[in-house]
Formats: C-alpha cells, sequence, structure tokens
C-alpha cells in the first residue's frame, strides 16, 4: 500500500485558502489498498468516476480526513499531520493492514516538511524518499525559482539573460541593463505558478505578448526609462517579493517562443524522464497543455532532454528525490532555454502518468493525444452534473474502445451565484479534426451568448 496526501503549496511559504478540489486529484494515483489522506471528504461522484476510469475499487480504498486546523476542509493544513488523534488513527488503519511493512511508500502531492514528521511519527521515515532533506524545508529551495538559477549555473543548463535581485534598487539598475537589449522583462515572483507569479514588464509598445506566460503586464511609459523603471519597482517590489520574504527574478523576454517542458523522477539509484510536453498561453493565461510532445526536431528535443538530465542530476545531488519538472522556452532560432524547475507532483503528472500513460496507452498505434484545458474565460458552466450529463448527451465522455473523448480532471464544484464553475478536463483525440469536433461541440452548448474565445 501507499499513503497519498493531498496536500498543496505550504501556507507558510504561499497563501492558498480554498484548493480541495484541486488537491483531489490525488485520487487518480489511488489504487486498490492505499490510505488517502485530504482535508475534506473526496466528492462522491468524482472519486467514482475516477476509479472507474484507473480501475481501482473505491471501496478499497481507506480514505482519511485531517484534522480541519486553520483552513476548516478548504485545504490541508500541515500542522494537523501530525495531530496525535491522527497519528493514532492511523496506528490503527495500520495495525489491521499489514503494520508499517506493508507500507511501500509516503507520497505527497508537495514536499512539505510536515510531511517529514508525519512520516517519522510513525516509524515510516524510509519510506519517504527524501526525508531528511525535506525535514529541514528542502521543499522550499528546490521549488524556489530564484534558487532555480543558481543551481541552473551550476548544472551548466541554458537560462535566459536575467539575474536575482534582493531590493527595489537593484531591480531598478537590473531592469535598465536587461532593456538596453530586449524590449521587455519578465519579473518573477519566487514562488508562484502558471503564469500567475510573473509579471510582464513592457518597454516596446509593439511586443507581441498574449503567448507568453505572465498574468500581469506593465507598459513602461515617459521619456525617462530610468525613472518608469524606478516608479515601477517602488509600486511593485512588495508584490514581486511577497513583502519582502523572498528576492525576485529578472529575465528577457524572448518574443514568439515556445513553452515545454520535461518532467523526471528522481530516485536514490537513477533519473528517468518521465515526459515532454508543451504549454500553450491565450491572453497571457494558461490555457491547456498537450503530451506526448511529438513535434520537436532532433536538435531541440537533444537539447531538451540534455538539459532537464543536466537540472534532475543537480537537484538530486542536492537531496530532493520524486517528480521534477524542468521548464524551458524554445527560441525562434532553435534554442532551448531553462526558465523553472518544479520539484513536486506538478499540474501536468496526472495528464501524462495517468491520464496519457494508464489509461489511453498513448503511445500504442494508433496514437493519440492528450491535451489538458481550463475553462475557457467565455463558457459558462452552471454545475459538475450539467457538464457530466452534456458529455453524455453529446457522447464526448471518454470512450475506452475508441480512445478518445473527453476526461474530467477534478470535482467541479459549485460555482458563486452568477459566475460558471472552474475546473480543467483533458481532451483525448487521434486527429486535429477530431479535437476541433469536440471543442465545438462543447463550445455549442457553454459559450455565452454574445461572446466568443479571445
Amino acid at each position: 500500500m501507499r499513503i497519498i496526501i493531498a496536500n498543496h503549496i505550504d501556507p507558510s511559504i504561499r497563501d492558498r485558502t480554498d484548493l480541495w478540489a484541486w488537491t483531489q486529484r490525488a485520487l487518480w494515483g489511488a489504487r486498490n489498498g492505499d490510505l488517502v489522506f485530504s482535508c475534506a471528504p473526496p466528492d462522491p461522484y468524482f472519486l467514482r468516476y475516477a476509479t472507474a476510469l484507473t480501475g481501482t475499487d473505491p471501496d478499497r480504498l481507506h480514505l482519511v480526513l485531517v484534522p480541519p486546523g486553520r483552513f476548516g476542509q478548504r485545504l490541508l493544513d500541515p500542522q494537523m499531520l501530525t495531530h496525535p488523534d491522527l497519528i493514532e488513527q492511523v496506528r490503527s488503519l495500520l495495525a489491521g493492514n499489514g503494520g508499517t511493512r506493508a507500507v511501500q511508500e509516503v507520497w505527497a502531492l508537495w514536499p512539505s516538511a510536515s510531511v517529514a514528521r508525519f512520516a517519522a511519527a510513525l516509524g515510516l521515515a524510509e519510506k519517504l524518499p527524501g526525508a531528511g532533506f525535506l525535514a529541514q524545508g528542502g521543499g522550499e529551495l528546490v521549488n524556489n525559482k530564484a534558487v532555480f538559477r543558481t543551481l541552473a549555473a551550476a548544472a551548466g543548463a541554458p537560462v535566459a539573460a536575467g539575474t536575482v535581485v534582493h531590493d527595489p534598487v537593484e531591480a531598478a539598475a537590473a531592469c535598465e541593463r536587461l532593456l538596453q537589449d530586449a524590449g521587455a522583462v519578465v519579473v518573477k515572483q519566487a514562488h508562484n505558478g502558471a503564469g500567475v507569479g510573473n509579471e510582464l514588464l513592457v518597454a516596446d509598445p509593439s511586443l507581441a505578448t498574449g503567448h507568453a506566460g505572465a498574468r500581469h503586464l506593465h507598459q513602461l511609459s515617459g521619456a525617462d526609462l530610468a525613472t518608469a523603471i524606478t516608479a515601477y519597482w517602488s509600486q511593485r517590489w512588495t508584490w514581486a517579493s511577497a513583502d519582502g520574504r523572498f528576492p525576485v527574478v529578472l529575465e528577457e523576454f524572448i518574443p514568439d517562443a515556445r513553452t515545454v517542458y520535461c518532467e523526471q523522477h528522481l530516485t536514490d539509484t537513477s533519473i528517468q524522464p518521465t515526459e515532454m510536453g508543451e504549454l500553450r498561453y491565450t491572453g497571457r493565461r494558461l490555457s491547456h497543455e498537450s503530451v506526448p510532445l511529438r513535434d520537436l526536431t532532433p536538435a531541440v528535443h537533444e537539447q531538451l532532454l540534455d538539459g532537464s538530465t543536466r537540472l534532475a542530476a543537480t537537484y538530486r545531488d542536492v537531496g530532493y528525490r520524486g517528480r521534477l519538472s524542468t521548464d524551458a522556452i524554445v527560441t525562434p532560432g532553435g534554442q532551448v532555454l531553462f526558465t523553472e524547475v518544479n520539484a513536486q507532483v506538478t499540474g501536468s503528472w496526472h495528464v501524462y502518468e495517468v491520464f496519457a500513460h494508464h489509461i489511453v496507452h498513448a503511445d500504442i498505434a494508433p496514437a493519440r493525444t492528450v491535451t489538458e484545458s481550463h475553462v475557457p474565460a467565455h463558457w459558462t458552466v452552471p454545475d459538475g452534473a450539467t457538464f457530466h450529463r452534456t458529455l453524455n448527451d453529446l457522447g464526448l465522455g471518454y470512450d475506452p474502445a475508441n480512445r478518445t473523448g473527453v476526461i474530467v480532471s477534478m470535482p467541479i464544484a459549485d460555482p458563486p451565484c452568477g459566475s460558471g464553475a472552474q475546473f480543467t478536463f483533458s481532451t483525448v483525440f487521434d486527429t486535429p479534426a477530431r479535437y476541433d469536433a469536440i471543442w465545438t461541440a462543447l463550445e455549442s452548448r457553454f459559450a455565452a451568448p454574445g461572446r466568443a474565445a479571445a
């Protein structure tokens, strides 16, 4: 059996308040006999839905609620993993299911020190890969974008021109230098994801930026560039540095670059590439990602794999074990530049490992592609029941016989009054025409009147 912990980034690093639906993607990894720890009871429909696709018997899972702590049932409180009542409950469960010897692995979505403390309290530290490293706060270190640039330099992995800054004066000087060679600079928080913690600082208004992963944009204006840059940092340093808690990354913006990744699995004895994929942004917001990544030229593929392996080896030498995503851009000239490393179970894990490899078998002829998407802003999905019923009515649910259709990736929470539900889903297809047909059918049902895709 495995112990699976459906947690998220520690609130001490980044404050996230309601992620119960997103963390339930951990259920995609659950197999018969596993113990699954979460902040809230699994959504009953999603539990049946996910386990039917993975071939897991939900009645053979041990579903454990972590005490609510500071966040109720919205987010797992890390401190509650060592609550005496929880530890005693787990000991009783293990005693009736083969004891600690039956545990093959302790596996968490986020590499928290609290998970290491939990494993140690149960006498299972040796079942948590890299437990000693995590116990000393290593999870923050290897998920810090500023630390990434340091480790990338040590690994010899190519990165975009840029630097790490520690105060507004240093940031202004670095921006001015970078803008001498580039029309824009990417400002990155040390901890955030999917472009939410990125801002484009743009000096050249003619630049196309919609394809970039940067939720925010600031257009510099005025005749004096240095004055405009200084004014910007007086306004945005608090945001960029999380109230001065972390350094800030500055990188040259590369127009027309393609965003890709290569994920790896690090153990004590090996580094194993698991998948390559592509991220697409619309209006600077992550819209979808696709796996497997089949259309790279041999030269670009070699660069991506080589740099990713170098980074993985360096992160393993530091002490990290587990899943690791190396993110990169491919320039119009075919150069691969690495942009960050996410040393955690990323939002891509279920797309490639569970959907593409376990459910769809995407590489078996005839090949399939899996594309994970966010519900578009111009759709209005009233609730989960409506979306699932629509898939059934249109014949668009995933069909194991022809290996195409839609897989809903997470529980669909009821939206606030007057808005649509927000969630992710994957489209499995054989040809672009099939993908377009699925999207056209869903678009016709859920696009708000008078609104169209951006």
